[in-house]
């Protein structure tokens, strides 16, 4: 077996242990998925060490066959888009573990359900079949359901039936746009050979009297977008972040909502380049509406998860602005094609660091939630003189939020400005304000919650113990380590971004516009 093949198979290792172990054995069955997912992310940091950042195709593939007479075949790689993807997730399911230590209800459940998702997760990042690649898209759905509609808050079969009914309509678009793909591309499900084929393939397929590449992309991107969520797709979301548990929150906020930017990048970029040119401004401008409406959603709340949720839509909304800007490789005779670098890298790099600050901030809110057990933002006041290093480490965590210099989310926004700046001035512009509205709600909430006078219901409150801070100081060092020195990140990331670019501009026929 692969090191690939290891990395997905892992966690169902640890479900099938963890299904031979008593239910009331339940140190043992916490111990187990601690187990598996640190292995987990052992062999993640194995696979980066021996990742080559000089080469952008495919490393370490896997190919076995699966169901041969439908050309369907388990097909593994990864490259510079997967590794970061694949890192973080192992990094963030080892700590939600943790996270997780203090759940009393079902353990045996719960465990083996989390671990399901993570193979899950990490069998979408590692795929490279899109048939391979959408059942490990559809494994995800069902744990998800089941971790939020039984171990999540009040509302929680409500928020788990509405994200099983969106993520499910998304997945139905999907498989059409797949079969569209697989019957006019040769009858084949290979991602990569489907990035040499469907680029000439789609030319002159017409679905109902439109053009075949641009039925399938919108599909697709729908499919994709609800994952982001892309607006009006992102409803969902805040519901079940306010009701899933605190590490199932940071499992949707830190990797679930990058799948969706993921899938655009390989499955939309790679296949349907025409597409790009020809949706690129309906994709600056939704990321645009994203970045406002996200904010301002998040400055009208007044439950502190409610209002990390909506930041979540908010920050990605920057990454598809980065996104958009892969067209400026393709303008002026491909003159802007630094600005494309930094636009598409700015994305990427803005995945993984929304994924470890968004992680951070759900984390520090089920601490608080453990101890006052509600969100209310105006039901605090002065903790910061109750709780100094929980205050330090939360101020950290908003400030990297709202994209303070120094911290990593600024890098990639800037990078996501930076490149679309010469094709989507006016949108880049506009959504500055967004940078606004974040220090706004940000800082609102950080004046509320840790200034003033002391609450005297909280003048006993502990301060966050040493299993919280084990689960946080990773992320804070991440994400201070790449505010100030992001080279290795970019270094891995950049030979695949510029074969996307490249397989963008020179397979579009609308380059060179």
């Amino acid at each position: 077996m692969g090191i690939l093949s290891l990395l997905i198979w892992l966690p169902i290792m640890g479900m099938v242990a963890i299904a031979f172990i008593p239910r009331k054995y339940e140190k043992y069955i916490k111990i187990t998925a601690a187990v598996a997912t640190g292995m987990q992310l052992f062999l993640s940091i194995v696979l980066w060490q021996r990742f080559d950042s000089g080469i952008g195709s495919m490393q370490f593939m896997e190919r076995l066959e699966w169901i041969p007479s439908f050309n369907i075949a388990y097909i593994l790689g990864v490259d510079g888009l997967s590794l970061p993807m694949v890192i973080l997730t192992a990094l963030l399911c080892f700590i939600c573990v943790f996270v997780s230590w203090n759940t009393s209800k079902a353990v045996k459940g719960y465990f083996a359900l989390f671990l399901l998702l993570d193979t899950g997760i990490v069998g979408v990042f590692l795929s490279l079949d899109f048939f391979l690649f959408y059942v490990f898209w559809e494994v995800m759905l069902l744990p998800m359901y089941f971790l939020i509609g039984i171990w999540g808050g009040p509302q929680r079969e409500y928020a788990a039936i509405k994200f099983f009914l969106y993520t499910l309509f998304g997945s139905v678009l999907m498989l059409v746009g797949i079969l569209g793909l697989y019957f006019s591309c040769g009858k084949t499900f290979d991602i990569l050979d489907l990035m040499r084929i469907a680029p000439e393939a789609l030319q002159g397929v017409v679905w109902w009297g439109m053009s075949g590449i641009k039925v399938i992309w919108v599909l697709l991107f729908i499919g994709f977008a609800i994952k982001v969520p892309v607006f009006p797709f992102h409803t969902w979301l805040p519901l079940a972040h306010v009701e899933a548990p605190t590490a199932i929150s940071v499992i949707l906020a830190g990797i679930l909502l990058k799948l969706g930017v993921y899938g655009i990048l390989r499955i939309n970029y790679g296949l349907m380049p025409d597409g790009v040119y020809w949706f690129s401004g309906a994709l600056a401008f939704l990321g645009l509406i994203n970045v406002i409406w996200g904010g301002l959603c998040a400055l009208a709340q007044t439950d502190l998860k409610k209002l990390v949720a909506y930041s979540s839509v908010n920050h990605m909304g920057y990454a598809l602005i980065g996104m958009a800007a892969v067209i400026a490789a393709g303008a002026a005779n491909g003159t802007n094609f630094k600005a494309a670098q930094a636009g598409i890298g700015g994305a990427v790099f803005q995945m993984f660091n929304h994924g470890t600050i968004s992680a951070m901030l759900f984390i520090l809110v089920g601490v608080i939630y453990e101890r006052a057990h509600h969100r209310d933002i105006d039901g605090f006041g002065g903790l910061a003189s109750q709780m100094p290093v929980y205050a330090g480490i939360t101020a950290v965590a908003f400030f990297a939020g709202l994209g303070l210099p120094g911290l990593s989310g600024f890098i990639s926004e800037a990078m996501c400005f930076i490149g679309a700046f010469p094709v989507y001035r006016g949108i880049v512009i506009a959504s500055t304000i967004g940078i606004l509205l974040n220090a706004a709600y940000f800082l609102w909430a950080f004046q509320r919650i840790f200034f003033g006078e002391l609450n005297e219901k909280y003048n006993k409150l502990p301060e966050i113990n040493r299993l919280e801070l084990f689960t946080v100081v990773p992320l804070l060092v991440i994400t201070i380590f790449f505010g100030i020195y992001p080279a290795p990140y970019l270094d891995i990331i950049a030979r695949t971004m510029d074969m996307i670019i490249n397989s963008v501009v020179s397979l579009s026929t609308f380059a060179g516009m």
